[in-house]
């Protein structure tokens, strides 16, 4: 198993696709760091050998990647907070952030959808509330 900033690469993965499983590396970043370390992308990952691994390590060690920059962002998200800009305060209410529309969607962030509105009679009267005919009739 090989293990390239604390993450365990999956072995039978071409090497393009395994290193983007760690944090902060994409497929543009996977295509410069393969050729910094001068290693093929079609290659899976079992059939490196010791040397190709310690040149990716090496290059990986120079990019912010995992804890580091999950805690870097985590402060800016802080700060943000503090300063109370609009983005922070976009944050703090768990709302989009980017400007995205949440009248009809944006349910990851907003949470399973919850019926506000009109209660059925029968409904009503199980829940012990009195509507609108009863009150009219000064029942309640």
């Amino acid at each position: 198993m090989v293990r390239i900033a604390g993450i365990d690469i999956l072995p039978n993965k071409r090497t393009d696709i395994a290193l983007t499983k760690i944090y902060g590396i994409g497929r543009s970043n996977v295509e410069n760091i393969l050729k910094t370390a001068d290693v093929k992308a079609n290659i899976r990952v079992k059939d490196l050998s010791e040397e190709e691994i310690n040149r990716i390590q090496k290059v990986v060690d120079t990019i912010k990647v995992e804890g580091d920059l999950r805690r870097e962002v985590a402060d800016n998200i802080k700060k943000l907070k503090a300063i109370t800009a609009y983005r922070g305060l976009r944050h703090m209410r768990s709302l989009p952030v980017r400007g995205q529309r949440t009248r009809s969607n944006a349910r990851t962030k907003r949470g399973k959808r919850m019926t506000i509105g009109a209660i059925k009679k029968e409904m009503a009267t199980k829940m012990g509330i009195g509507t609108a005919d009863d009150k009219a009739k000064g029942k309640e």
